[in-house]
């Protein structure tokens, strides 16, 4: 079974509406790493050298190749990304080799196997 990472970066506010929805789509598991802070096109407002910008969340995601693309396209829906710049961003990343999800795998066997 081969796996693909999910990295999302969103504001904080909206980490658990995400959360949600990659479950639903099939993810089954998550790593959340609170107060990271990015930038876009535009920079961050300040006041008086203090950054005006919400805390955003980076959400990993390690889930099989053939359920990310769905899972990916539910984020971007249910987080807004395409609707307002700054709404957040999510991409993947293809996985060489993966231990300690021997558990998913099984869980993932039948699920994989509709999708295919």
């Amino acid at each position: 079974m081969h796996f693909k990472l999910i990295c999302v970066l969103v504001e904080d506010d909206k980490t658990q509406k995400i959360l949600e929805a990659a479950r639903d789509a099939g993810a089954t598991g998550s790593t959340v790493l609170n107060q990271a802070r990015g930038e876009g096109l535009t920079k961050g407002k300040t006041f008086f050298g203090l950054s005006l910008d919400s805390q955003r969340d980076l959400i990993l995601l390690l889930v099989e190749e053939h359920l990310c693309r769905s899972i990916l396209e539910t984020i971007a829906e249910k987080g807004e990304f395409d609707d307002a710049p700054g709404s957040g961003i999510a991409f993947q990343i293809d996985v060489e080799d993966a231990i300690g999800v021997s558990h998913q795998i099984k869980r993932l066997a039948s699920v994989v196997g509709e999708e295919i």
